[in-house]
């Protein structure tokens, strides 16, 4: 069985209440041995911490990682207090990165100037905080690519991490790897149609990419039960992602394993 690395869920949710303690034994059986819990505001950060003590005290359970931040798309609800309780988080727990973080302007609303200068404000604000406590930062981009990459290179960041879910092109992946990044693939890489997605994976290949399952979200094609609703995802469903990752690559799902659990490692920086 291979070693699996979720490096990216929300866990934490409360979709997850009812059966979490199962989910968590049914990941680790399924390979998991590893997940990040991701924050994406401040209001849900008591609770962050405690799935995340929850399921370290389970035995026979993945271990899990924290990594808080404030989430570009609930723009509107975070404030100054928020960067400060992020503060206090990474000052009192032991954080393996800060995220989710970066800049959406997915919706309309979000690309109104005094909109997505607050998110450029708030990511600013973060990568300053991760630069102050030397993290690695996990990073949310929709339609903002070239705006992530050139605050990226105004702070000169050089801590690196994972552009999460990456849905952007050859280039702009290119141009993240080049700045330190690793590009986290979800089970969208199951759906032979996601052209763009394959396309840059083959391009760049399997040494810059990690693994995901950004649950509830993100289900890969074969774990969806309707077309009408929308299944939720779990941790139990990475085996899928690294098997759709392998088709994709030409690799086996053996030969590529190892290299996905070495390089969440790198991009987490646990190896050290």
């Amino acid at each position: 069985m291979h070693r699996l690395f979720d490096t990216h869920t929300h866990f934490d949710v409360p979709d997850f209440d009812p059966d979490r303690v199962e989910l968590a034994y049914l990941a680790k059986e399924r390979g998991v041995e590893a997940l990040v819990l991701i924050g994406f505001v401040a209001s849900r950060f008591d609770d962050l911490c405690r799935v995340h003590d929850q399921i370290n005290q389970l035995d026979q359970a993945p271990q899990s990682y924290l990594a808080p931040g404030l989430h570009p798309f609930y723009i509107k609800e975070h404030t100054d207090t928020d960067l400060h309780r992020l503060e206090q988080l990474l000052k009192q727990r032991p954080c393996v990165a800060v995220g989710e973080i970066g800049l959406d302007t997915f919706l309309n609303e979000h690309k109104q100037p005094e909109i997505f200068t607050q998110q450029r404000t708030y990511f600013s604000a973060q990568l300053d905080l991760a630069m102050q406590y030397d993290k690695p930062v996990l990073l949310h981009i929709r339609k903002a690519h070239a705006d992530v990459i050139q605050l990226l290179k105004q702070h000169k960041f050089k801590h690196g991490g994972i552009a999460h879910a990456f849905s952007g092109g050859v280039e702009e992946a290119k141009a993240l790897i080049k700045l330190g990044f690793k590009l986290g693939v979800t089970g969208q890489i199951t759906n032979p149609n996601a052209k763009k997605l394959h396309q840059v994976v083959q391009a760049v290949g399997a040494e810059h990419l990690v693994l995901e399952t950004d649950c509830p979200d993100m289900t890969p094609l074969c774990c969806q039960q309707s077309n009408q609703t929308l299944t939720r995802n779990t941790p139990v469903n990475l085996p899928y992602v690294l098997e759709g990752l392998a088709t994709s690559l030409g690799l086996s799902a053996d030969e590529l394993a190892p290299v996905m659990w070495q390089n969440a490692l790198d991009a987490l920086r646990l190896n050290q």
